[in-house]
């Protein structure tokens, strides 16, 4: 799996946002290190609270299917700037992609790749708790 590949499987899933509030969609595209993909689109609710976030949706299919490794994860929103992943997002993807590349992308030929520790670094991790 290539790079804009995984781009082009997020933008599509951003095409299946659920956003009647914002108009703000976003689709992301997990690659697990069993080579599955699992996608993800935001979900909006009328009380805000419960919205849930691309990447997060991505994630919970992932780990619901027992796949817990992320190798990468593609985040694509508004095509006209890069979207980031909040806050919330990248503590999840800490959870189960600590040296997972993440792909910010506008299209499949305008990205930016980071690692985890670009995006939070000094991250509090499961490893924390053992000490």
């Amino acid at each position: 799996m290539n790079v804009k590949e995984l781009i082009n499987i997020a933008l599509d899933a951003r095409e299946r946002a659920y956003v009647p509030y914002s108009n703000f969609k976003v689709g992301a595209a997990l690659l697990s290190k069993s080579g599955k993909i699992y996608t993800g689109c935001n979900i909006e609710s009328a009380s805000f609270t419960p919205t849930i976030c691309a990447e997060r949706t991505a994630i919970s299919k992932a780990v619901s299917e027992g796949d817990r490794d992320i190798e990468a994860i593609a985040v694509v929103g508004n095509m006209e700037d890069f979207t980031y992943p909040c806050g919330v997002c990248r503590q999840v993807i800490r959870e189960f992609g600590k040296n997972a590349t993440i792909i910010i992308a506008k299209s499949e030929e305008e990205y930016k790749l980071y690692s985890l520790d670009d995006l939070l670094p000094y991250s509090f991790g499961p490893e924390d708790l053992d000490k």
